[in-house]
């Protein structure tokens, strides 16, 4: 199985408690104004990746946690909980960031397989009127759902908003739910 990825991060720690192994799933059809990440919206964009392939990078990691987020992970409900699974056989945490509501989450074809596979769940879609940007949160409307007992909201709402590495190859990467703007 094949997941159509935009990108994936190793390790950090401004996705969700601890440090977290993040893909960012390409494509999303929601088009929430002011989303920080619009390159990530052309489901034809990105590349494609073998979940297994995600998987041996994700076990080499030494991380506490995988976090989906995107585009929306939810558009490719398969390779989500595929994805969710590889790391729960990693004894790792699960987090998703989603667009959707919950309850839109479970009308959703593998709605309801991927929700059961994660610790924690972001929702709602965005609203740059209601901007929050703090506690994993980007704006007022989203809530946070505690899927299991792994994490408390305390431990949820103490993720550092932002973070900045430089690559290897001297790239920059911002992530979080408050990174820097950089004037265009």
């Amino acid at each position: 199985m094949n997941a159509r990825i935009h990108a994936i991060e190793p390790r950090s720690r401004a996705n969700g408690p601890g440090s977290r192994f993040v893909v960012w799933m390409q494509g999303c059809s929601l088009g929430c104004a002011g989303c920080f990440n619009p390159t990530t919206h052309d489901a034809g964009a990105g590349r494609e990746v073998a979940v297994a392939d995600i998987a041996a990078q994700l076990a080499a990691a030494n991380v506490d946690g995988l976090s989906l987020s995107g585009g929306e992970p939810l558009q490719q409900p398969a390779a989500a909980a595929a994805l969710l699974d590889a790391a729960r056989a990693l004894g790792l945490s699960t987090l998703a960031f989603s667009g959707y509501t919950i309850d839109e989450i479970r009308a959703l074809p593998g709605g309801s397989e991927v929700l059961a596979r994660l610790d924690v769940l972001v929702d709602g879609r965005y609203r740059s009127s209601e901007r929050l940007a703090t506690g994993l949160r980007g704006s007022e409307n989203q809530r946070i759902h505690l899927l299991t007992r792994r994490y408390s909201l305390t431990d949820v709402e103490a993720t550092p908003v932002a973070e900045i590495r430089i690559g290897p190859t001297g790239e920059l990467v911002l992530t979080g739910v408050d990174p820097l703007k950089l004037k265009r």
